[in-house]
């Protein structure tokens, strides 16, 4: 009996640069378990494209006319037909400020734009499965510096709702670490780590792994430096 066929991951390339598409589709079509299906030149037509396509992943710059990366990822989260469509912010690190607030916007994660081939296709195939591309070090400290200039962090009546395990479970997704690392930590089975961080995202109304680590910092659960 064969087994089953999978499709490639479907993916969405936004970028007002004509030769940084054609690179990044050049190495994502190598790749047998992916297709690049549509490009966008403008953030406005990367929402209309992932409406229209559905892609399993955009990778969306943030800087593009008519509308930028930023504001498009908004719109796409926003609209709850989409909510599978994940999105992967490309940028450079002088633009800290925008990668924190897309992140909160919905963005699954970021990568930069200077980053090797291997990289790229694992970032949209981390996305594509659900997960955040959040374990990079730096990642979590970019996360923590703006965090950090909330003065008071609001109150969550969410976080109420969480067990004692949950929380801990939520502090460990905040640190970047997977499922399998999780349910190391725990020394509970894969399965059941994997359970309980549905549980939070159903909880917290999260769309994914990435909105966790920013609940978990701005809730005040973890604070920068916490998690090293």
């Amino acid at each position: 009996m064969m087994g089953r066929v999978r499709s490639p991951i479907r993916v969405v390339l936004a970028d007002d640069q004509t030769l940084v598409r054609a690179g990044f589709r050049s190495i994502l079509d190598n790749e047998d378990d992916i297709s690049v299906i549509a490009e966008a030149g403008d953030g406005a037509e990367a929402v209309r494209l992932a409406a229209a396509e559905r892609p399993d992943v955009v990778l969306m710059d943030i800087r593009m006319p008519v509308l930028d990366g930023l504001e498009a990822t908004r719109r796409i989260v926003a609209d709850e037909r989409l909510r599978d469509v994940k999105v992967v912010i490309l940028t450079t690190f002088d633009l800290d400020d925008y990668v924190y607030s897309a992140l909160k916007a919905g963005a699954s994660g970021f990568m930069v734009k200077d980053t090797e081939p291997i990289e790229l296709i694992h970032a949209v195939r981390v996305a594509a499965r659900g997960d955040a591309l959040l374990a990079p070090s730096v990642t979590r400290r970019l996360i923590g510096e703006f965090a950090a200039r909330i003065k008071e962090p609001p109150p969550s009546v969410e976080l109420n709702a969480l067990t004692d395990r949950e929380r801990e479970v939520l502090e460990l997704v905040a640190a970047g670490l997977s499922n399998d690392e999780i349910a190391e930590r725990l020394v509970v089975s894969p399965a059941t780590a994997k359970t309980h961080v549905s549980r939070v995202l159903t909880k917290l109304r999260a769309r994914d792994r990435a909105q966790l680590v920013v609940l978990a910092y701005e809730s005040g659960l973890v604070r920068p430096g916490w998690l090293g």
